[in-house]
């Protein structure tokens, strides 16, 4: 199928994913399956709680992850990815393996460019 730039959706499927949060939330939620809100920020700790609500909440909103609440005192909240959301596995699999190979291109690069700069000063 040729692709048309003009009809690319590469931007709407970049504004559901791009984010610091979003993809290691997502990965959580695929390997570690449901999760309480309370489980996800300790497996985050660098994320703020209104990070976290706001960006599952985005999340929801695009039927990637489901939040079912529980009629108890206090209230539980479970996240889940939804059966949909489950398509995004292989999208984030190649992306972290395309990141993975970048990292190790960069540094072959910088470590050519120092041997490189080596040889040269020892002219």
């Amino acid at each position: 199928m040729e692709k048309q730039p003009d009809l690319c959706r590469v931007e709407d499927a970049l504004d559901i994913l791009v984010g610091k949060w979003k993809p290691i939330i997502l990965l959580h939620l695929l390997q570690q399956g449901t999760k309480r809100f309370s489980e996800l920020k300790r497996s985050m700790p660098g994320i703020t709680q209104k990070m976290l609500t706001q960006t599952l909440r985005e999340l929801e909103e695009e039927d990637i992850v489901e939040r079912i609440v529980y009629p108890e005192v206090p209230p539980k909240v479970e996240y889940s990815i939804t059966a949909y959301g489950r398509s995004l596995e292989p999208i984030l699999e190649a992306m972290h393996e395309w990141g993975t190979n970048h990292i190790v291109h960069k540094i072959r690069k910088q470590e050519g460019m120092n041997k490189a700069g080596s040889q040269e000063e020892r002219k």
